[in-house]
């Protein structure tokens, strides 16, 4: 089979050139293509079809089309799992890639329908006053940068390596031409294969790239960005292309580190926290053979349990059954490729000099499980120890990029963190301690070389994903070494693809711009009560301002008997009055009930729901006698393209709620969210 480039809407590759071989056989699995492409061609149709294809769609609408493609990836799965085997991954291996690309195309699918808007701007806000009258403001926005991605992947995660870019850029509206790695460039392909089958996606939406890059990076202009995935050596030569500096194009590594977990010494070989970290160690050394760019590559621990530690890690390792990912006893497949076994296998014996052989290291009786394996690309999981690892420096600069861990003693928690620190910048670091105090300590040390960090105890444990396990909510990357970048973190990562401008104008403009009102803006003052509006018949602006309430000390009683409040500022005449307020006060949620009151349209209408409230903040007392009055307007609309069981469809309101008193001094300030119907 001859793997096939996607540029420009068609599948380009004829001819047979390099030969990809399974990791499990050495078989050939497929071949690269020979033929040469245009990359100019595949940056103009990013450009030209790509780009006004996504603008066509919003936020909303794309995040439904990623919801759509990962219903449809998971119906097609197995023939992605087929594949993944030549990879050398276990089933469990090919899970956390296959499904957990699929997996996090849900979930920002899931955060770009509820945390995104209608249209194609977010508006950061709050709009700011910029003088003393209120008719110059400003505010920020975030808008698409109207150019492409490219993303460079590596070899480890052929699926999620890809989709955990896409998917963020995607919704951000930015066509991405994706760059697997070769070695396993087989299984990227028929990823994208089933992607292009689905329909799904818009045309240009996602380009891909078997084979080198060619002059790729040197076409790119301001408005695009580059993804990188791999080693800190390439990172470092790819940020540097003149082209990527010449233009300011952003450029985010995520590169491999040296990442570390710490056993504290609250920890002893009796406690439960114990197991945990020779689980966890021995758990990142055998998933996908320790082809992870989080996987543990130093375990450090206090000296007066180097000896406890290193016999139960090595008791563990030994029963890991390595072989053909197809038997069921196996439990570690192999590496991707020969190239990488031999890479591995060189690192090692670079490490060896500084550190002696605990566990592993390619003996004799290693002998993986299966037929026909000999030709495979198996590594023995290998367990290192440096007994001075602050005078080994080989073991904070090479990396065996596979199932290789060191064990470094230390003595006190300062020569721990010393340790941690060593590595230069780590994409993760676990902290397994069964103490508060210890954590407290230690994590915010860390922290200043670490892009994650784990604290793992037996209350974890129950839910913990685990070291090495990236998550869309969370930040992705590191500083130093591992890149200094960030990928994922939720709504941060579809940002990262957004342009962030500062706005100035008055608040009419900037409402008219931000497509929200904006507080001083001019408001549409209608004969009809917002709340008796159909989603689609809003206008933004539209508001209410309500009758008056005078507060007396009945409504303070009668509150305080159905809330059981008594707090003395509302009832304690003496005490109030030697307080900072010099008076008895109205509960602040009083206020809120009461503002409620004043502008809430009783009768059933388009209004279904209040889901919701936000900004909330007290700004001035409400003392008895005081008269408020609210002003309800119609701040944002968003059309998740829902409907009911009914089938009537509807949208999220926001609205922007002042209560004042009479002074008109604002009381009380807030947005609530409702469900509206849609006319039908």
């Amino acid at each position: 089979m001859t793997l096939q480039s996607f540029i420009g809407g068609r599948w380009i590759g004829q001819q047979a050139a390099s030969p990809l071989h399974s990791a499990v056989n050495g078989a050939t699995v497929a071949h690269t293509h020979a033929e040469a492409l245009d990359f100019g061609e595949a940056v103009h149709y990013a450009r030209r079809t790509g780009v006004p294809a996504l603008m066509a769609l919003d936020f909303q609408e794309r995040a439904a089309r990623l919801k759509a493609l990962a219903k449809y990836l998971n119906e097609h799965k197995e023939s992605l799992y087929a594949i993944s085997a030549h990879t050398g991954a276990t089933r469990a291996d090919s899970w956390v890639d296959i499904e957990g690309g699929s997996g996090t195309l849900f979930a920002y699918a899931a955060m770009g329908s509820g945390e995104l808007p209608s249209g194609n701007l977010i508006h950061e806000g709050p709009a700011q006053s910029l003088g003393k009258k209120g008719a110059f403001a400003g505010t920020h926005i975030l808008v698409p940068r109207g150019g492409l991605a490219v993303h460079i992947n590596a070899f480890n995660f052929p699926v999620w390596g890809l989709l955990e870019k896409f998917a963020p850029t995607f919704l951000a509206g930015m066509p991405c031409i994706g760059k697997p790695a070769t070695a396993t460039s087989y299984l990227t392909e028929a990823l994208v294969r089933l992607i292009d089958q689905s329909g799904i996606l818009p045309a240009g939406a996602l380009q891909l790239v078997i084979g080198g890059t060619g002059d790729l990076l040197d076409r790119l202009e301001g408005p695009d960005v580059v993804t990188f995935t791999g080693s800190a050596d390439t990172a470092a030569r790819l940020r540097v292309n003149a082209n990527l500096v010449r233009h300011s194009i952003p450029f985010n590594a995520e590169a491999d580190s040296l990442n570390c977990c710490i056993l504290a010494p609250d920890v002893t070989p009796d406690d439960e926290e114990f197991d945990l970290f020779i689980k966890e160690v021995a758990r990142e050394m055998t998933v996908k053979a320790g082809q992870k760019c989080t996987a543990i590559r130093r375990a450090i621990v206090p000296r007066q349990h180097l000896d406890a530690v290193a016999e139960r890690l090595s008791a563990r390792l030994a029963k890991t059954v390595v072989g053909d990912p197809a038997l069921e006893a196996v439990r570690m497949g192999a590496l991707a490729s020969k190239a990488q076994q031999a890479d591995v296998a060189e690192r090692v014996a670079l490490l060896r000099q500084g550190a002696e052989l605990v566990h592993g290291g390619g003996t004799a009786d290693f002998a993986p499980l299966g037929e026909g394996v000999a030709e495979g690309a198996f590594f023995q999981p290998t367990l290192l120890l440096s007994r001075q690892p602050l005078s080994h420096d080989a073991v904070h600069d090479v990396e065996a990029f596979g199932p290789v861990s060191t064990l470094m003693p230390y003595d006190g928690l300062d020569e721990a963190l010393q340790l941690a620190a060593r590595g230069r910048g780590s994409l993760v670091g676990s902290l397994v301690t069964k103490d508060p105090a210890t954590a407290a300590r230690v994590i915010p040390v860390a922290a200043a070389h670490h892009g994650r960090l784990l604290v793992l105890d037996r209350e974890a444990a129950t839910e913990s994903t685990g070291h090495g396990s990236p998550l869309p909510m969370l930040k992705h990357g590191g500083p130093g070494r591992a890149g200094g970048g960030e990928e994922l973190g939720g709504i941060r990562a579809v940002k990262h693809y957004l342009q962030r401008a500062a706005v100035q104008g008055s608040p009419t403009m900037l409402a008219a711009i931000t497509g929200e009102h904006v507080r001083g803006a001019k408001v549409i003052e209608t004969e009809v009560h917002p709340f008796r509006r159909h989603f689609e018949d809003l206008r933004i602006g539209e508001s209410l301002l309500t009758h008056r309430r005078t507060v007396t000390e009945a409504d303070i009683g009668a509150f305080g008997g159905l809330s059981g409040d008594y707090f003395y500022m509302h009832f304690d005449d003496i005490a109030a009055k030697e307080s900072p307020f010099g008076q008895r006060i109205a509960h602040g949620y009083f206020v809120l009930s009461a503002a409620a009151g004043l502008f809430v349209s009783p009768a059933p209408g388009p209004v279904l729901a209040n889901y919701g409230l936000d900004t909330l903040r007290f700004v001035k007392p409400v003392a008895i006698g005081d008269t408020i009055q609210a002003r309800l307007t119609a701040k944002r609309k968003i059309d998740r393209q829902k409907k009911d069981a009914k089938g009537v469809g509807q949208g999220v309101v926001a609205w922007d709620v002042e209560v004042s008193n009479q002074h008109g001094e604002l009381v009380a300030s807030y947005d609530i969210l409702t469900l509206v119907a849609k006319r039908g």
